[in-house]
């Protein structure tokens, strides 16, 4: 089961994370609590090692602000979240990073539909923290595709039960407050998961 940490925003909850085993770690570079630079996500990325995949999220920011973000913070993989237009992955494909399209249950399910590597599925509030109905989706997103919205370390288990995904995303579930993370809700969160096989 893959495992992306996102919101990551301090040195400690990134080692966390990678000593953890996350398969990748989010930075949000869009308007959000959980918000940094793209200086200080390449900071923060910079001693994150190869096998895990450095993501820079957005959400409604043209090509052109995601590229240069990208650039800066030296990020592996794109996250546009929301409903940003096909041309959007099309206009960033030759970066030649890993392109994530994250949006939520009424969008194209199929992972590779707007040519991205990676799709997210998301609660229809995202960010909130709250669980919503994950069975809903069982079965409808096809290929590589991620849950989110609500989990937590007590409750990644029913999810991933109800939903069936490929991997998982998690955020406010690890986090003391908005934006704050807690390493060892990060470490319990990756520990639950793996147990899963």
């Amino acid at each position: 089961m893959y495992v992306k940490i996102c919101g990551l925003s301090e040195p400690e909850h990134v080692a966390a994370a990678v000593e953890a085993g996350a398969d990748a770690i989010g930075f949000v570079m869009t308007r959000s609590s959980r918000r940094v630079t793209p200086e200080r996500a390449a900071e923060l990325a910079a001693p994150v090692p190869a096998h895990v995949l450095t993501v820079g999220v957005f959400r409604g920011e043209d090509p052109d602000t995601v590229r240069a973000a990208a650039l800066t913070s030296g990020v592996r993989a794109v996250q546009l979240h929301g409903r940003h237009p096909h041309g959007d992955f099309t206009a960033l494909k030759d970066l030649g990073l890993t392109l994530i399209r994250a949006v939520d249950a009424e969008a194209d399910l199929r992972c590779g539909a707007y040519d991205e590597d990676l799709l997210l599925v998301d609660a229809p509030h995202a960010g909130s923290g709250r669980p919503w109905d994950w069975a809903a989706i069982r079965g409808r997103p096809s290929g590589r595709w991620l849950l989110a919205g609500g989990l937590t370390p007590t409750n990644v288990t029913e999810a991933i039960a109800a939903a069936g995904p490929w991997g998982v995303d998690v955020s406010s579930g690890v986090e003391t407050s908005p934006g704050v993370k807690d390493p060892t809700l990060i470490r319990a969160f990756l520990k639950t998961v793996r147990r899963l096989g």
